[in-house]
């Protein structure tokens, strides 16, 4: 056996015979480290005659090939059955109850929700949903927004691309929900409904999202007037708030679905350089409002003639800004664990009345 044969055999042996990785790398310095012996037999070709090379030269290159893909497959298995052992040692007893700390937290759009429903649930409303994907009758025509209505110019709608039987369009506002509870309803009974949900236009910066969080309130019913209205926001706030010094205003403004429209404003006070809802030294809108149209109930089943409402809505999103101190709805959105373990609630923080809805 020669001297290449006799070293080849010997370090295969040692390969095969290490037993961890840390043992591996010991003999590959040893044979192709800078100062290795297969190296040290690299560096003796540049000394040899061209008819040694040309023998000698293939015989120490395929050495160099044998022990390095040696080294790289027993390297291989050893970490191969490290981890093997490693899986099997390391259980997880999926019966064990979860820790406290892990538990996940409450987002606050999800807990304003849960707000809402339980204020106005106390007010005999029921909550309505639809599809977030609508026809173009349901979003635009059925609320007194026909197809050459200048109010469409107000929202920047998603337009789903492809043949239906009619276009369809991401509903810009939950709206729609109106439509789709009166019709339900039979024509022939009163609707108190709230209808939260998700909406969508395509519009985004620090205070405009392309997808965010609407409320709609729709009541039908013989004999409403806006006063009723009023009341009802009045309450609502309050409750939301947990306030006794609310103090609304109305403003005229135009929503084509409702006649006459209103604006409603906010008071609040600057306490510490910061905005406090309550009292009148200031005002900011918060949502908006009106007695439904007579061609939005007749749209829904119902003969206007006979029955009256009111309808109103605000954004989710700006009720949660408004009433737990966050200045960039599109914070919202961003999925940061730090953020959400800052304003989240915990899972066991539900809303009520009479501990408080913000609790």
């Amino acid at each position: 056996m020669t001297t290449l044969d006799q070293m080849r055999a010997d370090l295969l042996g040692q390969i095969k015979a290490a037993d961890a990785p840390d043992a591996v790398e010991t003999i590959r310095v040893a044979a192709l480290g800078k100062s290795g012996s297969i190296t040290a037999l690299l560096k003796t070709l540049g000394a040899m005659s061209p008819d040694q090379r040309q023998s000698e030269g293939p015989r120490i290159h395929a050495l160099r090939e044998a022990v390095t893909d040696a080294l790289a497959t027993r390297r291989a298995a050893l970490e191969r059955d490290a981890l093997d052992a490693r899986l099997a040692a390391e259980t997880l007893d999926m019966t064990l109850p979860a820790e406290p700390l892990a538990m996940g937290t409450i987002h606050p759009v999800s807990q304003v929700m849960d707000e809402l429903a339980e204020i106005f649930a106390d007010l005999g409303f029921a909550v309505a949903t639809g599809p977030e994907i609508e026809t173009d009758w349901y979003n635009f025509t059925a609320l007194n927004i026909p197809e050459t209505h200048p109010a469409r110019a107000m929202h920047d709608t998603f337009y789903l691309a492809g043949e239906h039987a009619a276009p369809m369009v991401l509903r810009t506002h939950t709206s729609p929900v109106q439509i789709r509870a009166m019709q339900a309803a039979g024509g022939d009974k009163p609707v108190y409904i709230i209808a939260p949900g998700r909406t969508y236009r395509s519009d985004s910066d620090a205070t405009h999202t392309p997808m965010f969080h609407q409320v709609e309130g729709l009541v039908i019913d013989k004999g409403i007037t806006l006063g009723h209205l009023k009341w009802t926001l009045e309450t609502f706030l309050k409750a939301y708030f947990e306030r006794d010094d609310i103090v609304l205003r109305l403003r005229p403004s135009y929503f084509p679905f409702t006649e006459p429209s209103a604006e409603v404003d906010v008071g609040y006070t600057i306490q510490n350089g910061k905005r406090v809802i309550g009292g009148s030294d200031h005002w900011m809108e918060v949502l908006g409002s009106g007695m439904v149209h007579r061609k939005v109930i007749a749209a829904g089943g119902y003969d206007p003639d006979i029955w009256q409402g009111f309808a109103f809505g605000c954004g989710i999103d700006r009720l949660a800004m408004l009433k737990y101190g966050m200045d960039d709805l599109r914070a919202f959105f961003d999925g940061d664990i730090r953020w959400l373990r800052h304003y989240g609630f915990g899972v066991l923080d539900v809303p009520t009345l009479s501990g408080g809805v913000g609790a």
